[in-house]
C-alpha cells in the first residue's frame, strides 16, 4: 500500500477505535467496509480482528473494575457451542436481529444480567462474526437491555468481543494464502492505532451520563440496524 493510503487506513482505525471506545459499538463495523475494500477478504478478517482484539482488549483492561464476569463467561460458552456450526448469507439477519430482540416481551428479552440469554446471544453473535466478519447490533442491543451502566456496558462487551475476534483471527487466519501479505509493522501499526482511540474515549465516556449514553447507543443500533436489512435486502434480491 501507498503511504498515503497506509496512513489513512490508520487514521481510521483510530477513529473506529475512538467510537467504539465510547459506545462500546459501531467501530468495528465502519472499519471492517474499509478493510475489505483494499483488502482480499481473509486478510480484510485476520488483520480486523487483530485490530479488534487490542482494541476490545485495551478498552476492557482499562476499565476491568467494571467488568460483569458472568456475561463473559455466558458469552464465551456460547461463541463455542457455535463456531463452525453454521454458514450461509448473514447480512439479513445481522440487521432484523436487534428489531427481534427489541420486539420481544420484556421478560424473554436478551438481558446480559442472565446466564442463559448470554449463552444464547453468544451462539448467534459467533456465526455472524464468522460468517460477516463482526458480531453486529444484536450484541449491542442485548447489553442495553439490562440494568448495567454505561462503564459495565463498554467494559463487559469489550472483554466478550476480544474473546470472539480472537476466535475469529483463528478461524480467519487459517484462511489467509500468504501470510506475508499482512506486514507485520502494519499489525503493529492497527493495535498501536487501536490503543489510542480507546484511550482518547475514554474521557468521553467519563463525561457522558448513563442517561445519554443509552440514547445515542440505541439510535446507533438502529441506523446500523436498518443499514444491513437495506444490504442484506439488496444481496439477496438483486440480479
Amino acid at each position: 500500500m501507498s503511504f498515503t493510503l497506509t496512513a489513512a487506513l490508520i487514521l481510521t482505525m483510530v477513529a473506529t477505535s475512538l467510537l467504539s471506545g465510547v459506545f462500546g459499538m459501531a467501530g468495528g463495523l465502519v472499519l471492517i467496509g474499509v478493510l475489505l475494500v483494499v483488502l482480499p477478504v481473509a486478510d480484510a478478517m485476520a488483520l480486523h480482528a487483530v485490530t479488534q482484539i487490542a482494541s476490545n482488549g485495551w478498552r476492557a483492561l482499562l476499565w476491568w473494575r467494571h467488568i460483569r464476569p458472568m456475561p463473559v463467561v455466558a458469552h464465551v460458552v456460547g461463541c463455542l457451542l457455535a463456531l463452525g456450526a453454521w454458514r450461509g448469507v448473514a447480512l439479513l439477519l445481522l440487521g432484523v436481529s436487534p428489531f427481534l430482540a427489541q420486539a420481544l416481551p420484556p421478560r424473554i428479552r436478551p438481558n446480559p444480567e442472565r446466564p442463559l440469554h448470554g449463552v444464547i446471544v453468544g451462539a448467534i453473535s459467533m456465526s455472524l462474526m464468522v460468517l460477516t466478519g463482526v458480531s453486529g447490533p444484536l450484541l449491542d442491543r442485548h447489553f442495553l437491555g439490562g440494568a448495567l451502566d454505561r462503564r459495565q456496558i463498554v467494559a463487559t462487551k469489550a472483554a466478550c468481543q476480544a474473546f470472539g475476534h480472537g476466535m475469529k483471527l483463528a478461524y480467519f487466519g487459517a484462511m489467509v494464502a500468504d501470510p506475508g501479505q499482512i506486514e507485520p509493522w502494519l499489525a503493529v501499526m492497527a493495535v498501536l492505532a487501536s490503543m489510542t482511540g480507546t484511550m482518547l474515549a475514554k474521557r468521553l465516556l467519563e463525561a457522558m451520563s448513563d442517561t445519554t449514553y443509552r440514547l445515542w447507543a440505541g439510535r446507533i443500533v438502529t441506523v446500523l440496524g436498518l443499514f444491513y436489512i437495506g444490504q442484506g435486502s439488496w444481496l439477496l434480491l438483486a440480479p
